[in-house]
């Protein structure tokens, strides 16, 4: 019995990570063409010659530590 609980907690730890990875993606935060960022391009892109910034964020809109 006791074999079958330790699986059962390393089967719901193992799914757990990959549901919070999932949760962080890339948004877009700024446009720059070199080292300014030109007017009426934030936060993205639209046109050539410009640079996308991207920042890993959670749901709530936060950078969380170490993500970035």
């Amino acid at each position: 019995m006791a074999i079958g609980a330790g699986a059962a907690v390393c089967a719901l730890s193992a799914g757990g990570a990959g549901v919070a990875d999932a949760k962080i993606k890339p948004v877009p935060i700024e446009c720059t063409n070199g080292n300014n960022a030109p007017p009426g391009q934030q936060p993205a892109c639209q046109g050539e010659g410009l640079t996308q910034v991207s920042e890993n964020q959670n749901p709530a809109g936060q950078a969380p530590p170490g993500q970035n």
